[in-house]
């Protein structure tokens, strides 16, 4: 079994495989700070609720796009789930080409969906991931990464109303049912989410057409992300697990190189 781990601006999401089989997830938040023995601790806990043995996890590998937590947590999977982990970044083998003008800025769970894109669907494929953040990247027929969009998350748009607007409240992000809003709350929720609907309708036909890819897939993953697909037909596919599978891709694609 390997132990797969996504720390993301608001969440940490762990996974755990035996092969491809994902055999279960859990997450913790990423703004807490924590030692490494609370991590460690944490961690063991959450797989012995899974009835999974630390014994068992034989490897591990994490995509973090926030370095403070690293330290502690790279720690804690080496004292308490005695495996040091692989990190996602430069060396690593990914199996895709970064085409763009700086290679460096682009963010390792960026990186791991695309893997994970291309590996699962075929090029070309663009990758929408829901998160703090909403990206959509493009990666080729021939693997290679050759453009990418970043759009303030729903959260974030979310919470830039009900922080800036005085008499705004803070909601439920879900989707009302009608745009045909007639009161505060569905308002907001209509404006947030039919907002973000439209905004990848619109990037998506705009990646059509500037790259002339006709037979384009459009892969979506990430929390909210299920409520965009779900409300469009421009989002052929929506991968809640896409994230961790890349990263198995990539430990395993790694460990064959070892033992060549």
């Amino acid at each position: 079994m390997i132990l797969v781990v996504d720390v993301g601006n608001t969440n940490i999401t762990f996974g755990v495989y035996e092969g491809e089989k994902l055999l279960t997830t859990f997450r913790m938040t990423t703004k807490i700070p924590r030692t490494s023995d609370e991590y460690g601790i944490v961690i063991k806990e959450m797989l012995g609720s899974s009835q999974i043995q630390v014994e068992s996890i034989h490897g591990s590998i994490i995509a973090s796009v926030v370095p403070n937590v690293m330290h502690a947590l790279e720690n804690a999977l080496v004292r308490y789930i005695k495996s040091t982990p692989l990190i996602i970044g430069p060396g690593i083998k990914t199996g895709i080409h970064i085409a763009t003008e700086n290679p460096r800025e682009i963010g390792a769970d960026r990186i791991v969906d695309l893997v994970a894109g291309y590996e699962k669907y075929g090029g070309p494929v663009l990758v929408l991931d829901y998160g703090t953040a909403t990206t959509y990247d493009l990666i080729t027929e021939d693997g290679r990464f050759i453009a990418g969009v970043t759009a303030p998350g729903i959260r974030i748009s979310a919470k830039a109303l009900w922080q800036d607007a005085a008499k705004l409240p803070e909601i439920e992000i879900k989707k009302p049912k009608t745009i045909m809003a007639a009161e505060t709350t569905s308002s907001m929720q209509a404006g947030l989410v039919y907002g973000q609907i439209g905004q990848a309708e619109y990037i998506i036909a705009q990646f059509k057409k500037e790259t002339g890819y006709k037979n384009l897939r459009v892969v979506a993953t990430g929390g909210l992300g299920r409520i965009i697909a779900d409300g469009t037909d421009a989002i052929e596919i929506y991968d809640p697990f896409l994230t961790l599978d890349g990263l198995r891709l990539i430990y395993e694609r790694n460990q064959k190189v070892k033992s060549k």
